[in-house]
């Protein structure tokens, strides 16, 4: 070993050292033979090709009552392919009715910056996805002379200025003896907690760097770290539901995540949620009126008005199609705007997840108005044209190893008619009393939802609290309830706003749909509705445990419940 180092350094102090390329270089220079090979002898020929790479640095530790569960760390890059034959108005990702298509495949590429590796892996996966691209526009073609013609006859694809850029890329941080003694004594503490069936402490952090190019001369790399806490439990009660409660922390890296004293705050808060719920009644179905808290109403507004306005959505007939007409109209309460904001990072001082620099199509990220007093302004774009408008947003996004469409960044919900919380629940009492109702309800926190839509499934939404309250206009203290789930239509849902708070709160997420899986946030006061539905959860038939939990070390006792 002495001797081979000798001999390199040697023969480095002669012939000056020569520096291997970049990840961006040796994919731009297949990017071009591959492009020039494909317009000569291919037919038809690709009138563009792109090449996005996904490096991905990760760990993480999982615990559950002082021991750990599960260690986790790795690194990986995925590639995809994007390659367009035919012409930007009639191309081979051409909207087919039933068929959004799936033309990537998210192959794996060297983690390592072997030149030779790196290129013969995008010359195959180039070859397989322009054989792709090729078969499926001929069944395109042969579609359109046996089908209706489309309602939006917009182009498949969008012109776009190629752009140059190169940041610093961040470098995964994150000290894992250091946090599994962390995890071990945080998860210990639900200890105390003998009525929690199971719990569980985690960490995790990860870098998600970004290198794209393609045949317009954009050239960019990019990237973002995030981390994250996760404080999970969960019980049966005696008639059979399962419960579960949870709470979690986000920064940009894990040095951002709060100290042991909030997280072992957060993890009493969780516990004890969890015991009031094993000892709330059921919820009933009801309709009346109702608060969302902000990170409930920001999942109420990401569910049933965010996916609603996703470009693509405007263009396949196989959708509901809610705003597809309503430009220009009134959509919201004229008091609502709400902006998609992947430029901006932070709100009061919390991590959002839902930023970026540029997009999975390189276009640059920036803020787009959707709605602006309530009137409906625009929808997010990709580089997919939809009928009057035809350039990107900067909203094309994907997992790696799917294909491109129009995706919510950081959704913010702006009000002019905001409120201080106090006022807000008054405002929910006289509600209540106007309707002779029994009582109010209190969204406090939720877990997240789902939305239908397509026309074949009904144009409806779900949102899934935990945390809910019975408030009454008698005086009487708010109640707890357990087992209810939100339901409505979006349309009604939206016409029952009537005043929101004038504090925002955020709720950190990952969204799936047809692109996979892809980071986003909500901001949003609370908001007061004047109806809404709730309906029961299923719940399952088995009982609780027989046998009791064993007891916990004498230390770790507690007489919470």
């Amino acid at each position: 070993m002495i001797s081979r180092l000798a001999l390199l350094f040697s023969a480095a102090a002669i012939v000056p050292a020569q520096q291997s390329p970049s990840l961006l270089d040796v994919m731009s220079q297949e990017l071009n033979r591959n492009f020039t090979v494909l317009k000569q002898k291919a037919d038809p020929a690709p009138y563009f090709l792109s090449y996005e790479v996904t490096e991905q640095d990760f760990r993480s530790v999982e615990g559950t009552l002082g021991t750990i569960t599960n260690a986790d760390a790795g690194k990986n890059r995925a590639l995809d392919v994007s390659v367009r034959v035919g012409t930007p108005k009639l191309d081979n990702y051409h909207q087919v009715r039933g068929d959004r298509g799936q033309f990537t495949s998210g192959a794996l590429l060297s983690v390592e910056d072997n030149a030779n590796a790196i290129k013969r892996r995008l010359w195959q996966e180039t070859d397989r996805a322009y054989r792709g691209a090729a078969e499926r526009l001929i069944r395109i073609k042969t579609n359109t002379q046996v089908n209706v013609a489309a309602e939006d006859t917009s182009d498949d694809f969008s012109g776009d200025a190629p752009v140059t850029a190169q940041e610093a890329l961040p470098q995964l941080r994150f000290d894992e003896a250091a946090w599994t003694e962390r995890i071990r004594k945080l998860s210990s503490h639900f200890q105390n907690y003998p009525a929690v069936l199971t719990s569980h402490v985690s960490v995790s952090a990860q870098t998600d760097n970004r290198y794209f190019v393609n045949t317009e001369g954009t050239r960019v790399d990019h990237g973002r770290g995030f981390a994250r806490i996760i404080i999970s439990a969960s019980a049966k009660a005696d008639d059979g539901t399962d419960l579960s409660t949870s709470e979690t922390f986000e920064a940009v890296e894990a040095s951002g995540l709060p100290k042991d004293d909030v997280v072992l705050a957060a993890i009493d808060r969780v516990a004890q949620d969890l015991s009031g719920l094993l000892h709330a009644p059921e919820a009933e179905p009801f309709v009346g009126p109702a608060i969302f808290s902000g990170r409930a109403s920001g999942v109420f507004f990401h569910e049933i008005f965010g996916h609603r306005v996703e470009g693509h959505r405007q263009k396949d007939v196989t959708e509901g199609q809610t705003f597809t007409k309503s430009i220009g109209t009134k959509v919201l309460p004229d008091f609502l705007s709400v902006v998609f904001d992947p430029t901006r990072r932070k709100v009061g001082g919390i991590d959002l997840n839902g930023w970026y620099d540029y997009d999975d199509e390189g276009v640059k990220a920036r803020p787009v108005l959707a709605v602006d007093k309530g009137v409906l302004k625009t929808f997010l774009m990709s580089r997919s044209p939809i009928q009057g408008i035809d350039q990107s947003n900067s909203h094309g996004r994907r997992q790696p190893g799917y294909e491109v469409v129009s995706r919510q960044s950081n959704l913010i919900v702006q009000s002019t008619n905001s409120v201080t919380e106090g006022r807000l629940r008054q405002m929910l009492i006289e509600e209540v009393k106007r309707q002779n109702k029994p009582y109010g309800l209190y969204f406090r926190d939720i877990t997240g939802g789902f939305t239908t839509t397509s026309r074949s499934g009904l144009q409806a939404f779900k949102v899934i609290p935990v945390i809910v309250y019975r408030v009454y206009a008698d005086g009487r203290p708010d109640q707890l309830v357990r087992g209810a789930d939100i339901v409505g239509t979006p349309l009604a849902s939206f016409s029952k706003i009537l005043a929101t708070s004038d504090k925002a709160e955020v709720f950190n997420g990952y969204c799936g749909a047809e692109s996979g899986s892809v980071p986003v946030s909500a901001v949003s006061p609370a908001i007061l509705v004047s109806e809404i539905e709730i309906e029961k959860k299923a719940k399952s038939q088995d009982r609780p445990p027989l046998l009791p939990a064993p007891l916990p070390p004498e230390p770790n006792r507690s007489s919470a419940q």
